[in-house]
């Protein structure tokens, strides 16, 4: 009994620490799972690592607290993004851009950033048409030692939504596995009117 008591409680906990994590997605601009879950447990005052919820199941808190609070608001927030993120698309075609991030699997929050990876020959040469075509962009810090670090994250406004482009080598690109879209599947998303994104696989093909 007190073993399945023990299991009842850390299920619990699990589901308090997706919630918060959700709600901070949601309405506090964090966009990193990791970061996410962490802040919750330490404010729920669980530091034991058993009590930490898997990405999914935040993910799943995140979509019902948006569709129970933020029905309308995000169905016209996702709508811009995703619109943006086409016409910033188009602009660093060249540059073998796939979008990722919320903006793609429809649990973009408030304040999120249309999230894009990049795949040139050199991350200069992105830099380099910044430079002479878009509005100013900055550079992010690197996470340092994380697994499959970017060579360069920038970040700038295109038509009034933050973007945050992830720069990589071109050798890498069939090596990313997380959920991604190219150009034609972003604008087959928008013109369908998907919510989540609906199957896309590891290459974005």
């Amino acid at each position: 009994m007190a073993q399945h008591g023990f299991f009842s409680r850390s299920a619990q906990r699990r589901r308090e620490i997706a919630a918060l994590a959700a709600r901070m997605m949601a309405e506090d601009g964090v966009s990193d799972f990791g970061f996410a879950k962490r802040k919750a447990a330490r404010q729920l005052g669980a530091s034991d690592a058993e009590f930490l919820p898997a990405n999914a199941e935040i993910e799943a808190e995140l979509r019902l607290w948006q569709a129970l609070y933020q029905s309308g608001e995000h169905a016209e927030r996702l709508a811009g993004m995703r619109a943006a993120a086409v016409g910033l698309m188009r602009a660093l075609d060249g540059f073998r851009p796939y979008l990722t991030g919320g903006a793609l699997d429809g649990t973009a929050g408030r304040y999120a950033e249309i999230e894009i990876d990049l795949f040139p020959e050199s991350a200069k040469d992105v830099e380099i048409f910044l430079l002479n075509t878009a509005p100013a962009f900055e550079h992010r810090e690197i996470r340092k030692g994380a697994p499959d670090a970017p060579e360069a994250v920038l970040a700038l406004d295109w038509e009034g939504v933050p973007a945050r482009l992830s720069i990589y080598p071109a050798m890498a690109e069939r090596d990313r596995r997380q959920p991604r879209a190219r150009l034609a599947q972003v604008e087959a998303l928008i013109a369908a009117g998907d919510g989540p994104a609906a199957a896309m696989d590891g290459d974005g093909r």
